[in-house]
């Protein structure tokens, strides 16, 4: 039996309730950490993943955050200070999708995607530097898209976004490196989670069409790049961004 990755560390992971980060919340209580889940859909929606880190034997607690409000952050990593004393990952993963066409976006639709995908990060990333400096490191682990490398149709918030935390990882990669925080992102191509609702049936099928392995991907596919990051196995990654997408950008 292996020995676990990330035994007693503490990771913070947002919009932890489900989907991509649900798979990922529960990865790294498998790997031996305690998870706060920062979401902001009701608890209840969370209770599968709190019950799946139960039976690892780690321990799991859900605080209600909305990251575009920093109050709400300061908030949360307060409640994660209490309980588990430290905080050694975060995970910024809360997102929105949504498509439109340029020229029907609103600035108000895409203030809203900025507020969520690019501006949460930023507040997140704030709330914990500090206290991951002063431990003498951490690790931050940034959820991007592939479109935030290659684009996407009728997705120019979205995509800008994306390629907006890619940037900020890079940027925050340089800076905090060499004091022991390493950051890094994953961007996922499309994965099966709730994001694909908002997908048109025409999108889906184009998309599968292009996908050069045939399929969407699985969270379960997507979850093992963030526990490698969070481990002592990626000391070297430094402002890298990780791609399982199934052949959608291959760099």
């Amino acid at each position: 039996m292996s020995t676990p990755r990330l035994t007693d560390r503490v990771a913070v992971v947002t919009g932890g309730a489900r989907g991509i980060g649900g798979a990922i919340a529960a990865a790294m209580a498998a790997e031996g950490a305690d998870v706060v889940i920062a979401d902001v859909l009701d608890a209840s929606a969370a209770q599968p993943v709190l019950d799946a880190i139960a039976r690892t034997g780690r321990r799991a607690v859900y605080v209600p955050t909305d990251v575009t409000d920093a109050a709400q952050i300061e908030a949360m990593v307060e409640r994660a200070l209490q309980e588990f004393g430290r905080i050694d990952i975060l995970v910024n993963n809360a997102g929105v999708a949504g498509q439109c066409l340029f020229h029907e976006l609103t600035a108000d639709e895409y203030d809203r995607v900025m507020a969520i995908n690019l501006r949460g990060p930023f507040l997140c990333t704030r709330a914990v530097i500090n206290h991951m400096l002063e431990r003498g490191g951490g690790r931050v682990i940034n959820v991007a898209s592939q479109l935030g490398q290659i684009g996407g149709d009728e997705m120019v918030h979205y995509s800008a976004s994306k390629a907006g935390v890619i940037g900020m990882t890079k940027a925050l990669a340089r800076e905090y490196s060499t004091r022991g925080v390493l950051v890094n992102a994953i961007a996922p191509g499309p994965i099966n989670t709730a994001m694909l609702d908002e997908e048109t049936e025409e999108w889906i099928a184009a998309k599968l069409a292009d996908l050069p392995i045939g399929r969407f991907g699985e969270v379960h596919e997507v979850a093992p790049t963030a526990v490698f990051l969070a481990s002592d196995d990626a000391s070297y990654y430094v402002g890298q961004t990780l791609c399982p997408n199934g052949g959608d950008v291959m760099l």
